[in-house]
């Protein structure tokens, strides 16, 4: 087979009917409640410009990433399954893999521009309005965007000008090992060493974070309040343990050597750093601070006027966030 294939076979969750629709029902329900919780996100920040701050503006730019991750590969796989049919067209394949690793190379840029937005904010809290501006914040946005679908097109380019011996993908969606797998040609080593120079980069990203919320916490340490202590604990701890997993789940997916048939681990691997990081991002980031909280209140209830007096926001917060300095 060669490059002029019309399309590739994707593995079936189960050959069993009734494993098969338990797999559909999860991947449905953790499809939904990714969608639904970062959806939430964006319309609150969006809705009230009192969230018109540089933390917002970067966690809505990642519930954007984490909803673009999951629809690439979930929607997909579900319909294959219900549809009882396993193939993905060659432009399809290609459009999966420029679009998850995009989405993915983000995901972790984000969080690292995330981390350094935490440590200026707690750390250098006078310099702030300076340094975080409005044309500082969306450069480093803009950037991490673009950066990354320059990545995303190499990891195409890179993978797909490679001869396919084969069309069968032991996986629920085009995964780039996979891919290579099945490749009749000494050209993918390209792309193998692409994928180590960004597994590099990664883990430098992974490091920085590391040692920002070091620092952080050093800084936290030196708060009087215990509650605020408490608080910051609670906000960085998840944000560190999710990143961790999700850099070493997806650095083990992509760096070892895959198996010749269909694997559990392959799957739970796939599932831990595609699926449960998305998901898990709006309950660390958002839906524990009450200014958000808040405001998908006033949208739930589409109480759009204030009450008199009230004061829009988290009286327990340490550090005061305000809005874009322009």
């Amino acid at each position: 087979m060669d490059n002029h294939t019309s399309e590739f076979i994707l593995l079936e969750f189960s050959k069993v009917l009734d494993l098969q629709v338990m797999y559909v029902a999860l991947f449905l329900i953790l499809y939904l409640m990714t969608v639904t919780g970062n959806l939430l996100i964006i319309t609150a920040v969006g809705f009230d410009y009192h969230l018109h701050t540089p933390m917002y503006f970067f966690v809505m730019n990642l519930a954007m990433q984490d909803i673009g991750s999951v629809s690439v590969i979930v929607p997909k796989a579900v319909l294959n399954s219900l549809m009882n049919i396993r193939h993905i067209s060659y432009s399809g394949c290609v459009a999966q893999v420029l679009f998850f690793v995009f989405f993915l190379g983000s995901d972790v840029a984000l969080l690292t521009v995330m981390a350094y937005d935490r440590y200026v904010a707690i750390c250098n809290p006078l310099q702030y309005e300076m340094i975080m501006n409005r044309k500082a914040c969306s450069m480093m946005v803009g950037s991490v965007w673009i950066a990354s679908f320059l990545s995303a097109t190499l990891h195409t380019i890179e993978t797909f000008t490679t001869p396919f011996c084969s069309n069968i993908i032991n996986q629920f969606y085009c995964e780039i090992p996979h891919l290579l797998k099945i490749a009749c040609s000494d050209r993918y080593i390209n792309e193998i060493g692409v994928l180590v120079f960004n597994a590099i980069l990664g883990f430098g990203c992974f490091v920085f974070i590391v040692i920002t919320y070091v620092k952080i916490f050093s800084a936290v340490l030196r708060i009087p309040s215990v509650q605020g202590r408490e608080k910051a604990f609670s906000t960085c701890l998840p944000h560190l343990t999710v990143f961790s997993i999700f850099l070493f789940t997806v650095s083990f997916a992509y760096l070892r050597p895959t198996s010749n048939r269909p694997s559990h681990l392959d799957f739970i691997i796939t599932i831990l750093y595609s699926i449960i990081p998305p998901m898990l991002n709006p309950l660390i980031y958002s839906m524990r601070n009450k200014d958000l909280k808040a405001t998908l209140s006033k949208l739930l209830w589409l109480s759009v006027l204030r009450k008199p007096g009230h004061h829009y926001a988290d009286d327990d917060d340490d550090v005061k966030f305000e809005s874009f300095p322009e």
